[in-house]
């Protein structure tokens, strides 16, 4: 299993990002999926999961301005991010089944 993620950037606070994460080598509408963040000098700490219904939860910290979601025919899941924060600033990973992408950098400007 192999996961691919994109559409990490810089972005001025208030601005959205939308990430990808393509996972390949996987029945990809069996499994759970989820994105985690790791800040500078931070723990890994979980930002969204969604679950092979499609229910979600998010962090506290994201509620209302994330939106975590996937597409089964692309064996993708995506990430929406709205009204950044300069706090959001970190690498952003995909997870699934234990297999991590690689990262994508997240950078948030006052």
């Amino acid at each position: 299993v192999q996961l691919q993620a994109s559409g990490g950037g810089l972005v001025q606070a208030g601005g959205s990002l939308r990430l990808s994460c393509v996972v390949y080598g996987s029945t990809f509408s069996s499994y759970h999926t989820a994105w985690y963040r790791q800040a500078p000098g931070q723990q890994r700490e979980l930002v969204a999961h969604i679950t092979t219904t499609g229910n979600t939860n998010y962090a506290d910290s994201v509620k209302g301005r994330f939106t975590i979601s996937r597409d089964g025919a692309r064996n993708t899941v995506y990430l929406q991010m709205n009204s950044l924060k300069p706090e959001d600033t970190a690498v952003y990973y995909c997870s699934t089944l234990g297999y991590w992408g690689q990262g994508t950098v997240v950078t948030v400007s006052s």
